[in-house]
């Protein structure tokens, strides 16, 4: 006669214990992806990957920016993920990505594997701010200089690109609205580069605000979107394509509303 314990404790009772745990690990993990800056298509990959490592062959998900549903294929119930944030952190999508990697190969088991991520999603690993501000800056004057502007407007496109930095990442943390932050900030750029040139310092006015504005630029976004609609996520690819245009037209108006004077 079969023993219906393991342990001490039912067999049924460990088999749902085990199924909530990878349900919990897959769930982190397409949530950590869609965070910090993964296509829909890779997290939609990685959970479905994940699930046949755990016998889960029949399971379907569905992933937009703002949420994630999983449905395992022995349950009719649907687990469903808010995506309250985004932003953009390639070292976690890589870190998650490793994670997911080693469960299907067998080299982690799922505890293990649960583990390391929640590790992922309690660490920081963005930059010190002021790192992110040297490096704007520096991308300012860089691309001031690719555009073919003044070597004497360096210092310009370099001061006012990590000055519009700080402002916008500011105003992001005091009230979470990210298009009024772009408006803001490339408005302040438009400002200063204004005054410099009509001071008689600046000499071409194009140039130094397009480098000082290049890197409140959604590019990732852009990628991803067009990335999105190119294998067939319509929905996620429309909503992140939106998303950009929104921040695109804010940096757009807020420079606009300067040279309009």
């Amino acid at each position: 006669m079969r023993n219906n314990t393991e342990g001490g404790e039912p067999v049924t009772q460990i088999g749902e214990t085990r199924r909530e745990l990878a349900l919990d690990c897959f769930l982190l993990a397409g949530k950590l992806l869609m965070e910090n800056g993964a296509e829909t298509y890779r997290v939609e990959d990685t959970m479905i990957r994940m699930a046949i490592s755990q016998k889960m062959t029949d399971s379907h998900c569905f992933v937009t920016p703002t949420g994630l549903m999983f449905s395992p294929s022995d349950e009719l119930a649907t687990r469903f993920v808010r995506i309250n944030s985004r932003r953009t952190d390639l070292e976690r999508v890589a870190l998650v990505n490793s994670v997911s990697r080693k469960l299907v190969a067998g080299e982690l088991a799922l505890a293990e594997a649960y583990e390391e991520l929640k590790t992922i999603d309690r660490t920081n690993y963005m930059f010190n701010i002021w790192l992110q501000i040297l490096a704007a800056a520096t991308a300012s004057g860089c691309f001031l200089i690719l555009l073919g502007g003044n070597w004497s407007d360096l210092p310009f496109a370099f001061v006012f690109g990590g000055t519009g930095f700080i402002i916008v990442e500011t105003i992001l943390e005091k009230t979470r609205v990210k298009f009024f932050a772009e408006f803001v900030g490339a408005l302040a750029i438009g400002v200063f580069a204004l005054l410099a040139v009509y001071s008689g310092y600046g000499k071409n006015l194009d140039t130094i605000i397009i480098g000082s504005i290049m890197p409140l630029v959604p590019g990732l976004l852009i990628t991803n979107a067009v990335r999105d609609l190119m294998a067939g996520h319509f929905v996620s690819g429309l909503s992140k394509g939106a998303e950009a245009f929104l921040t695109a037209f804010a940096i757009g108006a807020g420079i606009a509303l300067v040279l309009s004077f």
